[in-house]
């Protein structure tokens, strides 16, 4: 390769370890890397139809270059089409391109395409290996890495998918030139969480560092690599989220019922319900005397600093109430027979998982959300 990545980092798992490549002009290079990854493999890649204007033609030619076979399937770009109808349609196309159990599937785009083409490879010709190609922050600081596959159903946010750990993840930084300011400032959502889970120095790092960032200067590649180290600790320690791994989900159950509220749709990007999640975890801790007031207001103002939203009011043309916001938590992933599970804090950096959280506590504490 005439450019190394700038940053790489292995996530030594047992069965399935892989590395993250972060750097510049990587899917230039991704023709090769992908040769001398899987010799002998044909590529199909699963794109979505914003991706498709702006990285896939990079992307292509690169195949192209290094002599790759390759299919593409583009879908609708919106976590709408993050649906059960739209995965059965991309794994009929895998099937018609032909695609063999020993070729390889390409996820390029954000969160949307990793998790359901991730998905689609999981159970098509029951398993294909996948590479995640992230053109988004957030899926280059979260959804890219740890296997995480799924989609969405009537019930509520990736309730439906497998964990399929991807073979190698290529993360292009330059792929971000093109993302609009509204998606790059959802995905730092998903950045800042790592300081916030059980990293106070990396959050006031962020603090100083952020108009770097969002300059998509030299900070940004440290920013990223960090999130992929803090988010392989946690993938290491626990693959299939049987205890600490929970913690990656501070400010989600939140977050994923007021995607259900809205409706998957662009009123609250993925990001921005993690932003106002996260406030509310920190401030539902305060409710329950379990953390300062003054972290949660420092975590409040820095997230609004960046334009992202921190209150239930934020969300725009949306009617929420303590039934739908109840109705979605319960229906949340970390539920465990019937028990309410969330990840409170203690302090910046000072997260923890707690079970079988009381409704009628959760239920005041919206209740003065809603009407504050």
């Amino acid at each position: 390769m005439a450019n190394k990545p700038i940053e790489k980092v292995h996530i030594e798992l047992k069965d399935t370890p892989y590395d993250i490549l972060i750097g510049k002009g990587l899917l230039e290079q991704a023709g090769q890397i992908l040769k001398d990854f899987f010799p002998k493999a044909r590529f199909g890649i699963i794109t979505d139809s914003n991706v498709a204007k702006y990285q896939l033609p990079r992307l292509t030619k690169s195949l192209k270059e290094a002599g790759l076979d390759y299919s593409t399937i583009t879908i609708e770009a919106g976590e709408k089409s993050k649906n059960i109808t739209t995965l059965a349609q991309v794994v009929d196309q895998i099937l018609e391109a032909k695609l063999e159990r020993s070729d390889i599937i390409l996820a390029l785009g954000g969160g949307v395409v990793g998790d359901l083409a991730g998905f689609a490879a999981s159970i098509a010709r029951r398993g294909m290996d996948f590479v995640q190609l992230p053109t988004s922050l957030l899926a280059q600081v979260d959804s890219s890495v740890g296997g995480k596959t799924g989609i969405n159903s009537k019930h509520g946010k990736n309730l439906i998918g497998a964990f399929h750990q991807p073979k190698l993840v290529i993360a292009d930084l330059d792929a971000l030139k093109t993302l609009p300011e509204r998606q790059f400032t959802a995905g730092y959502g998903e950045m800042a969480k790592y300081g916030l889970i059980d990293d106070e120095e990396f959050f006031f790092w962020l603090e100083e560092n952020h108009k770097d960032i969002f300059a998509l200067s030299s900070p940004l590649s440290s920013a990223i690599a960090s999130s992929c180290k803090a988010k392989a600790r946690f993938v290491i320690a626990d693959e299939k989220e049987a205890g600490v791994r929970a913690l990656l989900n501070l400010g989600h159950t939140f977050g994923h019922a007021l995607e259900k509220i809205t409706g998957y749709s662009d009123k609250l990007l993925h990001g921005e319900g993690v932003a106002i999640g996260m406030v509310l975890a920190f401030e539902f801790s305060v409710f329950l005397g379990l953390c300062n007031s003054q972290d949660a207001i420092r975590v409040k103002r820095h997230l609004q600093l960046l334009g992202l939203p921190t209150m239930l009011s934020d969300i725009k043309d949306t009617q929420i109430d303590i039934d739908g916001l109840m109705s979605a938590i319960v229906q949340d992933k970390k539920v465990k027979r019937g028990e309410l599970t969330f990840i409170l804090t203690n302090a910046i950096g000072k997260s923890f998982i707690e079970h079988n959280v009381e409704q009628d506590k959760l239920i005041k504490f919206l209740e003065e959300k809603l009407n504050s």
